[in-house]
């Protein structure tokens, strides 16, 4: 089987594995961190830090993540994402930029990119600002209201439809976030003219270079000042913002699909996802998932299989 072997940063392996999360194989061969099968791709993840992508467009899926390993290349180079994070980073005034909804089968993905000053610090700490995925909905729901009246923020939201349209015409998860983010931080820019944030903080999903490959052939690329850190959210409270405005907003999207369709639809991508989805292919069709869900998951197989 043709392959193709990456060498990578264990952090860029935790993202991987984060993003593969839907797909994991129960089965895996020794020394191996993880293994997944992505739209016909086996991808292999090995202690030494090597990735293997085998089967259908594997050299694409690869390229997502770093450059094929080859003689007399450095993999150091695959370790850097960025520039470094300034130590007062925490104390400054700048726009956090994080999304929800890319591991749920259901639901839309949402962007959020919110500008906090520092002099509104103190504020957010006492409303409860913190990662979104350590407080319930209920909670969220309390803090995002306050926040929707103190701080400037941009969302967008990438309905299923859309998602899908995307996602069959070759474009990957990565690609579609990392636009996503690039326009929200740029409408935000706008927004807040003539403020300019010192630092521009996008929770980590991929590495900045694969990142900036994503957004080649936009029309505005930010670049300037702009930073990259994995649980961004605990290096500045704007990515936590951002993080709860884009779960409010995520949470609010899946009420209304959950109530339009007349069933509860389950977060995640689990078992209970997959009895949902036969359950709604039984009573509507295969065809009625396309604007609920994000079909190229592996539910959707699992789903006719219960059937």
């Amino acid at each position: 089987m043709s392959n193709t072997v990456i060498k990578v940063s264990t952090k860029t392996i935790q993202l991987m594995n984060e993003h593969y999360s839907h797909s994991l194989l129960e089965k895996k061969p020794p020394g191996a961190i993880f293994t997944a099968k992505h739209n016909g791709c086996t991808i292999t993840a090995y202690r030494s830090g090597k990735v293997m992508f085998q089967g259908n467009n594997h050299s694409e899926e690869a390229s997502n993540w770093g450059n094929p390993v080859v003689k007399q290349v450095d993999p150091i180079k695959h370790q850097t994402s960025g520039n470094p994070l300034p130590r007062n980073l925490s104390s400054l005034s700048i726009i956090g930029s994080d999304e929800v909804g890319t591991g749920d089968y259901f639901g839309p993905i949402t962007v959020v990119s919110a500008y906090v000053d520092k002099e509104q610090i103190p504020l957010l700490k006492e409303l409860g600002v913190k990662d979104s995925k350590n407080l319930t909905d209920t909670q969220i729901i309390t803090i995002a209201k306050d926040l929707l009246h103190i701080i400037p923020y941009s969302l967008l939201t990438l309905h299923n439809e859309k998602y899908n349209e995307l996602q069959s015409s070759g474009m990957t998860q990565g690609k579609m976030k990392a636009i996503l983010h690039n326009q929200a931080i740029s409408k935000l820019l706008k927004k807040i003219s003539p403020i300019t944030p010192e630092a521009i903080l996008i929770d980590q999903f991929v590495e900045a270079d694969t990142y900036y490959r994503h957004l080649k052939g936009q029309k505005e690329i930010i670049q300037e000042n702009v930073l990259f850190s994995t649980k961004g959210e605990s290096v500045h409270l704007a990515v936590a913002a951002a993080s709860i405005l884009a779960r409010y907003a995520f949470v609010k999207a899946f009420d209304e699909l959950s109530k339009k369709v007349g069933v509860s639809l389950p977060k995640g991508a689990g078992h209970k996802v997959d009895q949902v989805a036969a359950q709604l292919i039984k009573q509507n069709g295969k065809s009625s998932l396309k604007h609920l869900a994000k079909l190229h998951f592996a539910n959707t197989e699992k789903a006719i299989k219960l059937i």
